[in-house]
């Protein structure tokens, strides 16, 4: 645990715009400066909570602690034999599966720290994360999953329960984290998300996480995201973490020309 959180330590200081505490660049609302919106949360014109827009969400890069009164952790995480082998046996120091620009899955990505923005219709909302430029595609009208290929962000469907929007996801590969320091999940993952516009700027997030490969119950995560007006999302590229361009590995192709092999 020491090594992993020292490694956590030195990536977030190796990084500093990984810190939502730092001022985005160009973005207004500098530090101390911002002031969420206020009043009742707004609906859309078919009736149900107005999620569009870009949000700030807490980081999580330990998802069973409490980093302020904003991401309530999981505590002690409940661990079947395999899943608490699975975590004494990873040692991020050895490298990481997003050192080389890998997705970095669901879970990982909700819990990043860059600005993500919401885009909502009646029928589908989109998650645009800054991060590497992902995205992902929710349909909110009720349908059931679909069977098909397992992938790293999983396949995801919503409905409402109330003003509750509830998204939930399988169907996930395994190959990746739930978040920084590297707590576990197999290809059994299963995640309920609970989106609640509490008010004009803030959504109440509850995530429950149930894996019976890894844990041996479910367990819970809960956020505040903040709506912030005076931002937007910006491309990210990472690409093999951008080495393999300046060390010479990939090769820039001459002016209108094609790449040589």
């Amino acid at each position: 645990m020491k090594n992993r959180a020292i490694w956590v330590a030195v990536v977030l200081a190796a990084m500093p715009g990984l810190t939502v505490a730092q001022p985005r660049g160009g973005r207004g609302g500098g530090r101390g400066g911002y002031q969420a919106p206020e009043g009742p949360a707004p609906k859309n014109p078919w009736g149900k909570p107005d999620f569009n827009g870009v949000w700030q969400r807490p980081y999580a890069p330990d998802v069973t602690r409490d980093f302020g009164p904003s991401q309530k952790g999981a505590g002690e995480l409940p661990y079947t034999e395999w899943g608490k082998a699975q975590w004494d046996n990873y040692h991020p120091e050895n490298g990481d599966y997003t050192g080389s620009c890998l997705p970095f899955g669901y879970m990982r990505s909700v819990g990043s720290p860059d600005p993500m923005q919401i885009v909502q219709t009646d029928k589908v909302l989109a998650l645009l994360w800054e991060q590497n430029t992902w995205f992902k595609e929710v349909p909110i009208d009720g349908r059931p999953h679909g069977k098909k290929v397992p992938t790293w962000f999983g396949d995801s469907v919503g409905h409402w329960e109330g003003d509750t929007l509830v998204i939930d996801t399988n169907n996930f590969n395994g190959l990746t984290k739930l978040d920084t320091i590297g707590h576990p999940h197999s290809d059994q993952l299963h995640v309920i998300e609970r989106y609640n516009r509490t008010d004009a700027g803030h959504i109440g997030y509850e995530v429950t996480v149930e894996d019976p490969k890894t844990y041996t119950k479910p367990w819970k995560n809960t956020r505040v995201f903040t709506l912030r007006t005076d931002w937007e999302i910006l491309e990210y590229s990472c690409e093999e973490n951008n080495k393999g361009l300046v060390e010479g590995r990939i090769k820039v192709p001459e002016s209108g020309a094609a790449p040589k092999n």
